[in-house]
This record gives structure tokens, sequence and C-alpha cells, in this order.
């Protein structure tokens, strides 16, 4: 399964609350991927907030092209999750 973004809210300090359609959230940090000529830019607040959820991609998109693969950014919810794996995912669709 590909985790699909339905939701995304830009924070202060490059990071980023995230909904997927699974009803999974987490605030998760990408200081550490701003990075390269496509996610350097996004240092700049500014583009950084324009953060959205291309409907076509089903991910975090900004308007310079740049986006975060839909997989990377599930498994970091889940990571960021401060009551271990689960902690952001709806007590039905635990295992």
């Amino acid at each position: 399964m590909i985790p699909r973004v339905v939701e995304v809210k830009p924070l202060d300090g490059y990071r980023l609350w995230i909904r997927f359609h699974d009803g999974t959230t987490g605030t998760i940090d990408i200081t550490s991927e701003l990075w390269g000529p496509m996610f350097e830019p996004l240092k700049d607040r500014d583009l950084f907030a324009r953060a959205s959820v291309d409907p076509e991609l089903e991910t975090v998109t900004w308007p310079n092209g740049a986006d975060l693969a839909p997989e990377f950014l599930y498994q970091a919810a889940q990571a960021a999750a401060p009551e271990g794996r689960y902690a952001g995912t709806p007590a039905s669709r635990r295992p």
C-alpha cells in the first residue's frame, strides 16, 4: 500500500503536520532534508509555508516543484510519534 497524504499544515522549524488517507497523523521535522537544488530553496520560510497536497501525486509539494515521497513521510510520521509506532494511527487500524 502506498500511503496517500490528504492534508498538510506547515509549522515553525521546518516541521509538517500531515494526515494520511488511513487517518494516521504525525508531525515531522524535515530540516535534514533541506539540501540540494530542489530542497535548499525551502529554507526560505515563506516558500516552506506554501506546502500543499498535490491531488494527483497525493503527497506534499511546493511551488518550486519539490515534493516528498509519501512512503518517506508515512515512516517519518510513525517514527516521530511519542507513544510508539502506532501513536498517530486510529485504534481500529492498529495490528
